[in-house]
């Protein structure tokens, strides 16, 4: 099993010297090749394979004299540039052919993006961890001073080196490990997600949103305006401009940090968990919700139980999102049609007389029809 963890890098000048270098190269063959196979396609009529980009890269490029700065980096982040080149094509063809003519043509690739990385791979030891002394080695940049707070054992396949608009300095390693899976059990969980209280379980526990972005809204207001009043281009609009990545960075981290806490607990106390399936892309078009649904991020929470069951043999399902967990009393079965009214909270049933909560109603009801599409009892 592929497993991916991040550690932070401290690199020195020199080293920093050959990331932006490398940054560079990279970007300059994605947009090399992207030219190459628009005015290809658009002349002859025809593709460029990325076998025939790494080939012309090798035996062209590299060759020619102005461009012999494309030697001074690690090969294997120009290779893995046009792979991933070929994969944009890859998924704006697939997509369009799904009749999604809102799917964009790949793009350049800017400078002025302050998010930068590049992929290498694993050949000859050539990438190495010293979990003792906190250092990692990588092609081109040997040992980096690192915070290694995690050992894995496993063979590393490949590492992603990534520099953040905060000018922090990553890499992500890509192991293939073994996962020992959690220990059985026989529980099982329905969760209505939502925006006052983030989640609600079938066991009738309410989790609070922890309205992060709204924590930090306006210290990331003030900061922006700051950088509003800054000459672009300037030494200060620099400045404050990392101000404003760091607010942006660490409401990021510590959305991040609860989701795994919260998605880790759910899955080593629960065998089976079901939860809704939602279109999310559609709901933050929604001007009056939009932020809020950004802000408590669904679909990453579902994401991450999504593999973490895959890695620790739990059973995770979604239901569909067009099932009204809401509307049916999880006692007799009874349809309320006034419960679509949202301001309703508390409802009686008027068939067995129970009373409900709407949320934890909601949840016992996607438990319930969750067990039945998995026919589990």
């Amino acid at each position: 099993m592929l497993k991916a963890y991040k550690y932070r890098i401290y690199p020195n000048e020199k080293q920093k010297k050959q990331l932006a270098k490398t940054f560079g190269c990279v970007r300059f063959i994605y947009n090399y090749y992207l030219s190459m196979k628009k005015e290809i396609y658009e002349t002859e009529k025809k593709s460029l394979s990325k076998i025939d980009c790494n080939n012309h890269l090798n035996q062209v490029l590299k060759k020619d004299n102005k461009y012999s700065w494309l030697k001074e980096v690690d090969k294997f982040s120009l290779t893995n540039s046009i792979y991933n080149l070929d994969t944009a094509y890859q998924n704006f063809f697939t997509e369009i052919k799904k009749g999604n003519n809102n799917q964009g043509y790949p793009r350049y690739k800017s400078k002025k993006n302050n998010y930068k990385s590049y992929k290498t791979n694993f050949t000859n030891n050539n990438i190495e961890v010293d979990f003792i002394n906190n250092k990692i080695k990588l092609p081109k940049l040997k040992w980096i001073k690192a915070k290694v707070h995690r050992e894995f054992h496993g063979k590393i396949k490949s590492a992603t080196i990534s520099k953040t608009p905060t000018n922090r300095y990553y890499v992500s390693m890509l192991v293939e490990t073994q996962i020992e899976p959690l220990s059985q059990n026989n529980n099982k969980i329905g969760i209505d997600l939502g925006i006052t209280d983030m989640l609600i379980d079938s066991n009738g526990n309410k989790i609070p949103n922890p309205k992060t972005l709204y924590k930090y809204e306006q210290k990331l207001t003030k900061e922006q305006r700051k950088l509003s009043k800054k000459e672009r281009g300037s030494k200060n609009f620099h400045k404050q401009r990392i101000k404003v990545a760091k607010v942006h960075e660490k409401t990021t981290n510590i959305r991040k940090d609860y989701l795994h806490k919260l998605t880790f607990n759910i899955i080593s106390e629960n065998q089976v968990i079901i939860t809704e399936s939602l279109n999310v892309s559609g709901m933050i078009k929604n001007k009056n919700l939009s932020k809020a649904i950004s802000d408590v991020s669904w679909s990453e929470f579902t994401r991450q139980l999504e593999y973490k069951s895959d890695w620790y043999k739990r059973t995770y399902h979604k239901i569909d999102p067009f099932y009204p967990s809401s509307q049916h009393c999880n006692n007799c079965g009874y349809k309320n049609q006034k419960t679509k009214n949202l301001s309703i909270r508390n409802w009686t049933c008027p068939e067995c007389n129970k009373e409900h909560d709407r949320d934890i109603n909601a949840a016992i009801n996607i438990l319930n029809q969750g067990l039945n599409e998995l026919q589990i009892a």
